[in-house]
Order: structure tokens, then sequence, then C-alpha cells
């Protein structure tokens, strides 16, 4: 029997247990499901929530355990057991690889988690996407959103270069933009937002395709974009950009931030102005005489470990003059009399704190109040109006190892003043909302996301479309293989009726009627959707991701326009169809390649028509060679269908080429950029305009009308933060 027991005794004191916390060597964050493995032993495991990787029952001697995470390198290294301070974890920095595949940390689900981790589907543009973006189009998001897959961006004036942009077929009014997770581009500012924003200021751009409405509220029937602002760092920063357009385009912007012990600031600032432009020599701009600054402060503070919060002002003020070319030099005649003048002001302002109550639990509080002063004018009319609107939240979160919880209550305000003669379009909304929602990790392989909302619509005076509406969610992940995974899931959403919509700005609001609210019901959703995601290295050096997305949205009583009044459609309105999406990273060059089709149709009285304006096929290619700090050259094409027009015709499909030269120095970078090198117009073999030039009314826009536009600019890095 003690023979035995000392055998027992020296068995299990040769059993070993190696505990590590693998970790981004850069960030220091920890490296959620990264994966050990002892090849002689055959052992493999994957860290938890936390990072930490546990593996037991290891004989005594030496062995080699192999630390892997996708988008970084790989760490080899032989351990020996017994070790000595075992009982202490070790640390394990991995080092990214080809960052294009490394973690990303999302806002949008509130719980700040990597992206890899989360139920519902969501992507993201990361800093090192959107610099490349940035020197495209420096003055506004107009160009980064139409060449995201599924994403296509529709423009609403054929001289005036308003746009709107549509995800998976369906109109922008089913779609929010959010900035730092608060809706303030809606309604009457809706159209112009994407002018009017730029992507210098940006360090993140996350999209959710389908509905998103447990967080956000029901109007997110498409999706959302939440556009996430860039935050002071410990290094300062100082950056100033100069571009120039051979379209008579010029941009000067500058960013400032820096952080201190208690206090921070960033202060973002740019000035925009383009010529009028036509180079098919119609006699009507295809850009428009635009003049636009824009200032964004903001001020944060870092009270101590559990409370910190920053507030932010943004001012944007724009004339954008465009139509015919001879009125627009100020030589009207009897002939030359048509223009479109769009006068806006914007002026928001910000504020967010956070108060953390442990290490897994906190509180946050967001506000945001918007102004919005627009004047629409053409010859003989003018549509004025005012919009006041506001956003506030509370919300709890919790972040613990099997669960997480969103928990809270918003107020949305939204009142729109229009000046005589059309006082009739006025309006007061407000919706009170109510939230919970829940992700459960039920093990290393599945997890589950479930969310409930509660709205209560209140216009004034109250009309029969208020009401109360309850909308739940479901998303699930599947962790096939540590290589291979999927997320199903879907949700109800609606939207309170509204006349500002795509089609009323193609009309001008001229002849648009104002809304019979008391006869007019909420639009209605249900929407699902489910993909498989493949990601995996090949190599030490390449790596390859695979997204194929399934989709289909359907609306009830959708409004349309008929005899110059919004109504219910008879009916219902279907999008479905697929994304595929595919990168591959190989060192410092990039390939991507999308592809989009989509099938949208109404049908009302058991009639079946497609959607007007909605190409069903879209592909995007994307080549990228970079040399981290010292040059990087891009190419890409673009594909789109044609597309069914209102007027019952069909257009011409199109395919566009566009080339990107940067080269970068410590301080000071160069950049060329063109685009549509094809030369593709609609106006080199379609009219845009039936009638005279004095009084044109326009067909559906859908080629663009700028042609190639070649744009050259430097950046100056006067305090370049630390990568």
């Amino acid at each position: 029997m003690l023979l035995l027991c000392v055998l027992l005794v020296h068995w299990v004191m040769a059993q070993n247990t190696f505990v590590a916390k693998v970790i981004n060597n850069q960030t220091k964050g920890a490296l959620k499901g990264a994966t050990a493995t002892i090849p002689d032993l055959k052992i493999s495991l994957s860290a938890d929530t936390a990072g930490i990787i546990t593996i037991t029952n290891i004989p005594n001697g030496k062995y080699e355990i192999e630390v892997s995470y996708v988008g970084f390198a790989k760490s080899e290294k032989v351990y020996s057991f017994p070790a000595q301070h075992a009982e202490q974890p070790i640390i394990i920095g991995l080092e990214p690889s080809g960052g294009e595949l490394a973690e990303v940390t999302v806002q949008t689900t509130r719980t700040n988690q990597n992206l890899r981790d989360i139920p519902t589907r969501i992507e993201a543009l990361p800093l090192e996407e959107l610099d490349e973006k940035s020197t495209m189009r420096p003055g506004d998001i107009k160009m980064l959103l139409g060449e995201a897959t599924g994403i296509h961006v529709q423009q609403t004036s054929a001289v005036s270069g308003n746009a709107s942009f549509r995800i998976q077929g369906l109109d922008s009014r089913y779609t929010q933009l959010l900035q730092d997770g608060m809706p303030l581009y809606s309604g009457f500012s809706g159209n112009l937002s994407l002018l009017q924003i730029s992507p210098l200021n940006l360090r993140q751009v996350e999209f959710i395709k389908g509905s998103a409405s447990t967080l956000y509220g029901g109007g997110a029937i498409a999706g959302l974009v939440n556009l996430i602002s860039k935050v002071p760092e410990k290094d300062p920063e100082l950056t100033f950009m100069l571009n120039g357009t051979s379209a008579k385009g010029a941009d000067a912007s500058g960013y400032y931030s820096q952080k201190w012990q208690h206090i921070g600031t960033t202060i973002f600032g740019s000035y925009n102005y383009n010529g009028a432009y036509d180079p098919s020599g119609t006699g009507l701009s295809a850009i428009p005489l635009t003049k636009r600054f824009s200032i964004n402060p903001k001020v944060f503070l870092y009270m101590d470990d559990r409370n910190s919060g920053w507030f932010g002002v943004n001012l944007t003020a724009e004339n954008r003059l465009g139509g015919d070319m001879q009125v627009i030099d100020g030589k009207p005649d009897d002939i030359h009399q048509y223009f479109e003048r769009n006068k806006t002001t914007r002026f928001s302002t910000y504020l967010s704190f956070t108060h953390k109550i442990d290490g897994e639990s906190r509180i946050n509080f967001k506000n945001a109040i918007g102004y919005f002063d627009r004047t629409l004018s053409e010859p003989g009319f003018d549509f004025k109006g005012k919009q006041l609107s506001s956003f506030s939240e509370l919300n709890y979160v919790r972040n613990g190892g099997k669960a997480s919880w969103v928990a809270g209550v918003n107020l949305v305000t939204d009142h729109f003043t229009a000046q005589p003669p059309q006082s009739s379009f006025n309006y007061d909304l407000t919706t009170l909302g109510a939230f919970v929602q829940n992700t459960y990790k039920a093990n290393n392989w599945f997890s589950l996301e479930s969310g409930l909302r509660l709205d209560e619509n209140t216009p004034a005076p109250a009309k029969p479309s208020s009401g109360l509406f309850i909308l739940p969610r479901v998303n699930a992940l599947f962790k096939i293989t540590n290589d291979l995974s999927s997320r199903i899931g879907g949700g109800l959403g609606y939207k309170m009726p509204s006349l500002f919509n795509d089609e009323s700005e193609q009309e001008g609001y001229r002849h648009i009627q104002p809304l019979n609210i008391g006869a007019t019901r909420a639009e209605q959703s249900y929407g699902l959707n489910g993909d498989l995601n493949y990601r995996s290295a090949l190599g030490d050096e390449a790596f390859i991701n695979v997204n194929q997305l399934f989709f289909f949205t359907r609306v009830n009583r959708p409004l349309i326009l008929q005899n110059n009044s919004f109504i219910n459609g008879p009916g219902y309105l279907n999008s479905k169809g697929a994304e595929t999406n595919i990168k591959l990273v190989m060192d410092e060059l990039v390939f991507y390649l999308g592809y989009t089709y989509t099938d949208t149709k109404t049908h009302f009285n058991g009639l079946s028509m497609p959607q007007t304006l909605t190409p069903k096929n879209q592909l995007s290619f994307d080549a990228t060679y970079e040399i981290e700090g010292i040059c990087r050259f891009g190419a890409e094409s673009f594909y789109t269908a044609p597309q069914l027009l209102s007027d019952g015709t069909t257009g011409k499909g199109y395919t566009t080429f566009g080339l990107l030269v940067q080269k970068m120095w410590k301080h000071f970078d160069i950049f060329v950029n063109a685009e549509n090198l094809t030369n593709q117009r609609q106006t080199k073999w379609a009219g845009i305009y039936t009638g005279s030039l004095t009084n044109p009314n326009f067909k559906d826009i859908y080629v663009p009308l700028d042609g190639a536009v070649v744009n050259v600019g430097i950046r100056v890095k006067l305090l370049n933060r630390a990568h």
C-alpha cells in the first residue's frame, strides 16, 4: 500500500499545468480565441474571453508550445516542466502580421468586443483603410460608402450633386447614419450628409447590414453606418492636408489631438471649394459651385479610473449653387435661367459620459442636439426649413465571462418647421424607447445574441399613425472550426411616415404634397440574413478571408409617391440577394474582390415589379501594394449592371477604373489619385433632361456626370502619432 501511494504521488506530481495569457504585443489587448498546441502530446486548446489558455496534465519534460491567432505571427517556444513560478500566467505577446486580418474591436454593439466574437454581423473599416480612402476624396464620405459591398450611392440631383446611400437595395430612409453611436443625420438633413462629412476625422467606420433595431430603433430596417471619430492618444498628432482636383476642386483640412493626464482634446477643421464643372459641355453643372467650412472641437475628461467623458461641437456652413453654367457665372438671360441653390447650416453638440462600476460593468450617458437650417431655391420656388433634433440615452453594460448585457432607455425628438407657404409640412415626432440585449457564450463554438426593444412614437398632434412597436431580434454565431464560422439572425423594424426621402429630393419638393399623417401608417418590416466566413493563414506571410452573405428583407405598406402625394403602397416590398467578399493578403500585397446580387421588387395588387434605380449586379476589384511608411500603390475597378429607370427604360451598365500612388516620408506624404479613368458619363450616351434648358425636367441619374477626375495632394505630419 505504501509503494502504491508513492507511485500515485509521483504520477500526480508529474502532471503539470501550463497557464498563459495571450495578448496583442502592440495594443496589449487580450486575444480571445487564440490557440495553443503541443504537437508532441497532440493537445490543442483555445483561449477564453480574457485571453487565458490553461493546459493541464502535462508530463514532466520539455515540450514545444505553439501559440497562434489569425492575422498574427505564430509564437513557437520550448517550455520545461515542472516549471518554476508556475502559479503565475505566462504573458505571450503576438505581433500583428499582414495587419489586414488583425483583431478589430467594434463599438456599435456597445460592448466593445472583438469583431470575431460578436453574433451580429458587423463590417469594419479600420484607420489604416480610412487613411487610404481619405486620399481619394478628402472632402466627403461619398466614395468611402460607395465602394463598400452591398451599398449603392444614388445621386438625387443632376446639377447639385446631392446623394444618398442605399443598403441591400432599400431606400435611404430605411438606413441610419450615426456619428459615434448618435443618430443626427436623418429627415430633412439626410440627403446632404454624405457630402458634409470628412473621412479625415474618423478612426473607424462600422456597417451593420440588415435589421439593427434593438439598440438603435426601428428606422434601421436596411442597416446602419456608424462613423467613429478619432480620440486623443498618448502621443500628440498635428496633421494638415491640401488637395486639388482636375474638376476645379480644392480641399484644406487640419487635425490636432493630444492627451494629458486628466484632459485631452481633438480639433478638426476644413474648408472645401469646388468651382462649377461641366465636362460634357451640356451647359449644366455636373459639379456645382461649392463653398463649405467645418469646425469640430472636442474636449475629453479623464477624472479618475472610473469616470471619463467628452463634449464636442460641430459647425458646418455650406453654399452650393448648381444649374445653368451661365447663371452660375452671373450672366443669366431669357434662355439661361435655371439654377439650384442649397444654403445650409448645421450645428450640433455631443456629450458622452461613462462611469465604470467595476471591471465588468459600466453606465453610459449620451446626448446630442442638432440644428439644421436649409434653403433650397429654384427659379420661382423656395423651400426653407429648420430641423431641431435631439438624442439622449442612458444604458448599462456588463461584460461577463459567459454573458454580456446591454440595457437602456433613450429619447429621440425631431421637430421640423417650414416657412410659408410650406407650413403644412411642419411636424413633431417624439420616440421613447427601452431596450435590452443579451449575448450568451454557451461554449467555444456557439454564442447567441437576443434583444428586445419597445418604442412609443408620439406625433403632434396625435394621429392614428402613433403607436407602440415591439421589436425582437436574434443572432447566433457558430465557430465551426478555428478558420470557419457562420452567423444567422433577423429581426423586426419599422419606419414612421416621412416625406423626406430620395424621391422628394429628386423632385426638389416643388410639387410634393404634405403628408397626410392621419391616413398614413408606419412601414413595418422583418429581415433575415446568414453568412459563412472563412479566414485562415496561408503560410507565414499570406492570409485569406472569404465571406458569403445571404439576405432577405420585407417591408409592408411601403410609402410610394402617387400623384405628388406619399401614400402606403397596396402590398409589400421584398429585397433579397447575396454578397461575396474575398480578401487576400500577401505580405505587402492585398487583393480584394466584392460582388453584390440584389433583387428588389414591389408586390402591389398582385403585380410584381422590379424597383427602379437598383442594379442587380455590382462587382468591385481592388489591389493594393504598400510598404509601410514608404509608399502605397493601388488599382481598383467597379462594374455596375443596367438599372430600371422610372420612365420604364433600362439604363446602360458601366465600368470604372481608378489608380492611386502615394509616397510617404516621416513628416509628409504626397499622393496622386485618379477616378473613373474610363471617363464614364451618362451624358456620353443619353441626355439628362427633357424640355428646354430654361425649364429642364431631369431624368434619373444612374452614372457619374463628372467623368474622369484626378486629384493631387500633400499631407504634412508635424506631430505624428506613433503606431
